[in-house]
C-alpha cells in the first residue's frame, strides 16, 4: 500500500476486487437499487477503513470480504427489522455475480438461489465464500469464528440443502 497516494491505492485495488461488492451486494439485497445502495455503503465502509488495512495481516480480498459481509448482513437486519427485507427470489439472480445477467436459469440454480435467500445473514455469508472456494482457514478469519464452526454449520447447510433439493425434485416428479 503506498503510504505517499492511498486514494490511488485504494482505488486500485477496489477495481481489482469489484467484483466481491457487487457479489456481496447482490447476494444481500432485494432490488437493483438496493443492491446499487449496498455496493456504494460498502465502498464507502471500505474507503473509511481503508487505513486501518494491514497487508501483513490478510490479504486485501480477505479483508475487502470481512468489512463487505458486516455492512451487508447489518443492512439486512435493518431491512428485516423494517419488514423490508424478502427471501432472495429469481429477480435477483441477475444481480448476483457483478451485475452480469446469468445467461441460463437451470431449475436446480433458481432452486439454490431460493435457498440461500432463506438463509440467515450469516449463513448466507458462509455459503457465499464457501461457493466462491474460499477454504475453511479464510472464511474463519473473514466471518470471525472458528474453522470448526465454518466446518460444521457448512456440512449442516449442505445436508438442509441436500434435502430441500430432493423434496423439490420429488414434487417435480409427481406433477
Amino acid at each position: 500500500m503506498s503510504a505517499r497516494h492511498p486514494q490511488q491505492s485504494f482505488a486500485s485495488l477496489l477495481h481489482e476486487h469489484r467484483r466481491i461488492v457487487f457479489k456481496v451486494a447482490g447476494l444481500y439485497s432485494r432490488s437493483a437499487a438496493d443492491r446499487d445502495d449496498l455496493a456504494q455503503e460498502i465502498s464507502t465502509q471500505l474507503w473509511r477503513s481503508f487505513d486501518r488495512y494491514d497487508p501483513a495481516r490478510a490479504k486485501f480480498s480477505t479483508w475487502m470480504y470481512r468489512i463487505a459481509l458486516n455492512v451487508a448482513i447489518s443492512q439486512a437486519r435493518r431491512w428485516r427489522d423494517a419488514d423490508r427485507f424478502e427471501p432472495l427470489a429469481a429477480h435477483h439472480l441477475e444481480t448476483v455475480g457483478g451485475g452480469e445477467p446469468i445467461a441460463e436459469q437451470d431449475d436446480r440454480l433458481t432452486a439454490l438461489y431460493a435457498f440461500i435467500g432463506q438463509l440467515d445473514p450469516l449463513n448466507r455469508a458462509l455459503i457465499l465464500l464457501y461457493l466462491e472456494d474460499k477454504g475453511y482457514p479464510e472464511i474463519a478469519e473473514i466471518l470471525g469464528i472458528s474453522e470448526t464452526n465454518v466446518a460444521t454449520k457448512i456440512s449442516r447447510i449442505k445436508q438442509k440443502l441436500r434435502g430441500q433439493m430432493v423434496a423439490a425434485e420429488t414434487t417435480a416428479a409427481r406433477a
